[in-house]
Formats: structure tokens, sequence, C-alpha cells
């Protein structure tokens, strides 16, 4: 099932934020810097890569608490943790100060590995292979296929780019559903709750399961 995007409630916090997050929409010429010099082998092997890890975890036995764990560390290793961050934020990421956003990114790394992690441990027993990959804009779209016990193979589509000096996935689809834009939404809505106040956001993020 995919994970559900909330639609915020009309009030003049979110209205701002639908207006100063339109940009949402053009999440390829947002997040990646052009004249990269990623190609699409490396693209593809860092998906590889973080596909392998992936099947180790879902099919290690683990417990689930030990699981949010190794899901953490593989997110911090593959993904442009605080380019994902900065843009769940919005328009807030520029007034916040630089103590706010690495103590933002770290609680949303835990808070996006679990959420994540319970996506990826309906996985067990079954599998994820790389397709392909190919440039799309400024970056690369590399494709998967999920294969889980007793239903139909659905695709997982990672983004990638070397925009933060190292090549990382920024942007997932599973079933379609895009991470950046249902996150954006999912923590606007948060913020918006807590009348934008980022403190107590950050704090919240890093009791939640």
């Amino acid at each position: 099932m995919p994970i559900p995007t909330r639609i915020p409630t009309p009030t003049e916090p979110t209205r701002r934020r639908f207006l100063a997050g339109l940009g949402a929409l053009g999440t390829a010429a947002l997040l990646p810097g052009a004249g990269h010099a990623l190609n699409a082998g490396q693209a593809e092997a860092l998906v590889g890569a973080l596909v392998k890890d992936i099947n180790r975890i879902i099919n290690s036995g683990n417990s689930e608490s030990a699981m949010y764990g190794d899901f953490e560390r593989l997110f911090a290793k593959y993904a442009d943790v605080p380019t994902i961050a900065r843009y769940t934020l919005g328009a807030d990421a520029r007034s916040a100060s630089s103590a706010q956003l690495r103590a933002y990114t770290s609680a949303f790394q835990g808070y996006i590995s679990r959420k994540y992690g319970k996506r990826f441990r309906e996985f067990i027993g079954g599998r994820l292979e790389v397709n392909s990959a190919r440039a799309v804009k400024n970056f690369y779209e590399v494709k998967t296929t999920a294969y889980l016990r007793g239903e139909a193979p659905f695709e997982v589509t990672f983004l990638v780019s070397d925009r933060s000096g190292s090549t990382k996935f920024f942007n997932i689809f599973i079933e379609g559903v895009n991470m950046l834009l249902t996150e954006r939404s999912e923590i606007g809505a948060m913020l918006d709750r807590r009348r934008g106040n980022l403190d107590q956001l950050t704090a919240d993020l890093r009791k939640l399961p």
C-alpha cells in the first residue's frame, strides 16, 4: 500500500507553503546541478550496491529495531540526506539557522529511515532487482523491480545525481509514489500544526516511530 500524502487544511500558513512550494513539481530542476560527470554506469552501480544492501537487510532475520538501525545507516550512506531534508522544509529552510538545519537533518534522517524502513520490511522474503538506468535532464533514473511473495512485481525507481560531490540518490518512487513530494507535504503539515516552530518539529521527529 502506498504511503498516503496528507492534504493540509486550508489555513493561512498552508496557503503560504503551497504558494512557496509550487516549484515542487519541478523537482528535477531544483535538485541536481548541471554539468555533472556522472554516467549511467555509475548511477546503476550505486543503486546496485544499495539494492544488494536492502536485500541483505530484509532477509537477515534481524529484529525490527535492528533493521531500522541498518536502514538508517544505509540511508546515510547512499542518499543525499541534506538536500532531501532541506527540500522537505521548502521556504522555511531559508529562515532556519545552520544549527537548526543540522539538528533537523539529523532528526529527519532517523524519521525517514524508520518510515521507509517499514515499507522495505514488507519485502521480507522477496528481492529487488536493478533493470536499467537512463539520463533524465541533469540526473539519472534507475529502475528496479520488487518481487514480493504472493504479489505481482512492481516498480521502485531511484533518482541519482552527483550534486553533493559524490554519487547519491535524492528521490525514490515506490509504486509511483514520489518520496520528495510526499514528505514535503507531510513535513509542511507537521510544521504548520506547530505554528512554524522548527525546533519543536525536530524534537517530535526524533520520537515518531
